[in-house]
Order: C-alpha cells, then structure tokens, then sequence
C-alpha cells in the first residue's frame, strides 16, 4: 500500500495538540484537519493538511453547503478530501487522543477470535479491563442485568473480513456521561488479541480512534441533525447491520491511544446522550429489517436513514445532507 492512500482525519477549534503533533510525525501516513469557524484563524502545522472554512466551501463539495457549522459533522468534508485523493484506509479520531508509540490497526483480513452470532448486544470493555466500565451508547439496562454482565466466550481462530477497527483508548477512555458523573476512575485496558464480532453481535463504537476500510467508506457518513454526544454513536449502530449485509464484521483491538480529554460539562453530555439510551435497540432493529445483501452499502445507508426518519429518530432536515453525501461519494468514485 503506498503512503498515499492512508488517511488520518481529525476535527479540532484548538490550537495543534500534543495528539496532532504526533500524527503528523508518522511515516506512511497523511493527516488532514478540518476546521470550524471556532477554529484560531492561520491554524497551521507542519505535515498537515489543514482544511480551513474557506477551503471547504473551495473544494465544491455540495456537502459542504447543507452541512451546519461549528459541528462535529463539518469532518465529513476531511474523509471526502481523502477519498478523492485515492485513500484506501481512513482512520477517525480526535485531538485529545495521543497515539502510542505502537500505534497501528491490525490487517483487515486474518485469522481472528469472535464473539458468537446473534449474541446481542455485548459490552467490548469487559473484554480487555475487569472494571465495571462500558462504552458510551451500551444500553444501559444490561449494565447490572445478569444475562450481560458475562461475556460471552470466544470461538477458536476464524478467517475474518473485518470492514472497521475500533481501538480502544487508556486513561480517559469512551464512556458515557453516567459513568463519569457517578465515578469516572481512569481506566488502563489490559492487552489482548484483537476480537471481532459477528452477525447478530453489537457494540457501540465511536471516532476516536476507528479504522474502516476503503469498501465501507459510505459508513463514514456522521448524521447532522442529532445531538453532538449521538452523532458518532448513531453512525456506529447503523453501520454494523450495513456491515454483516456486505459480509463484514466489526472488530475491537487493544488500546493505543492515551486520552487526555479536552474540558467537558458531565450534566450537559448527559443531556446530548439522551437519544443513545433511548434508541439503540431501536435502532439496531430498524436498520435491521431493512438492509439487504442485495443492495451496495451506499443504498442501504440511504435506507437505513429513511426508516429512521419515518420513526423520528433523526429529523427529516437530515435527508438532505444523507443526500448530498451519495451525490458526492459518487461524483468521486467517476472520477477516480
């Protein structure tokens, strides 16, 4: 693979992080970041690709005008940039999120250990920590509820197509506003062998330090018109039917990030996580029954947005942003 087709994409409206300066020391790869109108004017940082609110509105994406501003959302402009200069592997994460020096993703085709089909909703964290800790968006009645707080055990070695990695993150890892409040005791992940998940196996995943590969970069799609706390989340849980429909799972490997998390409001991220402890059942069950094997990735994640507006968990404004991003996925794919 050459240096040029892999992509790190990052959003920030602060001034370049410890996390941006080691991205952008990384052979091998290009990082671009995508600014916001909260962004200090002239931001700027050797090896990085910055993407100014100019900029944006210059590369001529229809995306970029139906896009709100000063949203976590504006990164979509990034992984368009990146597809259209050829990117085979896209890698979402955050300026807050310092990688390791071992920093990388294992090979999207191997031999992995997997959770079971139709095994429902899992909590990944219990796989690498014995802490009682899980991921922003876990529903939280299987938190305490017997039948979940064990996990389920692991089949022997599996020849696996993954379609997106989800690294875990040590020290302040992706956890939702409840367990903040109540304890947020840093976390440190144990090491272990990368787990992928299969058909009917569901866990939340975030952007914070995510890998997808180049045939489900339609997944990559952020909905605009949901709270800011829901936004990646929404995106994860729609994905993984969208997935085990073109024959991918979903894996989890070991931390290799460090998070030093940029300054939060505990009580107003409850309030924005709202709609995750709500709906992601839901969710899951919706997109569901409506993907099809036979349809390309593009068209079920148009459809997975139609029936999730028909039940009111994302607002009809968000259809033409879902819109303008197949009209851009496919003006690029025509011209590459």
């Amino acid at each position: 693979m050459s240096d040029n087709e892999k992509f790190i994409i990052i959003t920030s409206i602060y001034p370049p992080s410890e996390a941006i300066a080691r991205y952008a020391a990384m052979k091998g790869w290009n990082l671009v970041v995508v600014g916001d109108r909260k962004t200090p004017e002239n931001w700027q940082y050797e090896n990085v690709t910055y993407l100014s609110p100019t900029d944006q509105i210059e590369l001529g994406y229809s995306l970029g005008s139906v896009l709100p501003w000063n949203h976590y959302c504006r990164k979509m402009i990034g992984y368009l940039y990146a597809m259209e200069q050829g990117a085979s592997i896209i890698v979402d994460t955050d300026d807050d999120n310092i990688p390791k020096d071992d920093w990388c993703f294992p090979a999207f085709e191997g031999t992995f250990r997997e959770i079971p089909k139709s095994s429902g909703f899992v909590n990944m964290y219990a796989y690498f920590t014995e802490m009682k800790i899980w991921p922003r968006g876990y529903p939280l009645q299987y938190i305490n509820d017997p039948a979940h707080t064990s996990v389920p055990q692991l089949s022997e070695k599996e020849t696996i197509n993954v379609g997106i990695w989800q690294g875990l993150a040590d020290g302040n890892p992706d956890v939702d506003a409840i367990y903040r409040l109540i304890d947020d005791t840093p976390c440190y992940f144990n090491r272990q062998y990368p787990i992928a998940l299969s058909e009917g196996t569901i866990c939340p995943f975030n952007s914070q330090n995510t890998a997808i590969r180049k045939e489900l970069f339609p997944l990559l799609y952020l909905p605009s018109y949901v709270t800011f706390r829901f936004t990646d989340i929404l995106r994860g849980l729609i994905a993984q039917p969208v997935m085990w429909a073109a024959g991918y799972s979903l894996g989890f490997s070991s931390a290799t990030v460090f998070q030093e998390r940029n300054p939060h409001d505990y009580l107003k991220d409850f309030e924005s996580e709202i709609p995750c402890y709500l709906y992601a059942e839901k969710v899951i069950e919706l997109v569901s029954d409506v993907v099809t094997p036979d349809a390309p990735v593009l068209e079920n994640l148009a459809t997975a947005y139609r029936i999730l507006k028909d039940h009111g968990i994302v607002p009809p404004e968000e259809m033409k942003v879902i819109t303008a991003w197949q009209d851009n996925l496919k003006t690029i794919e025509n011209q590459l």
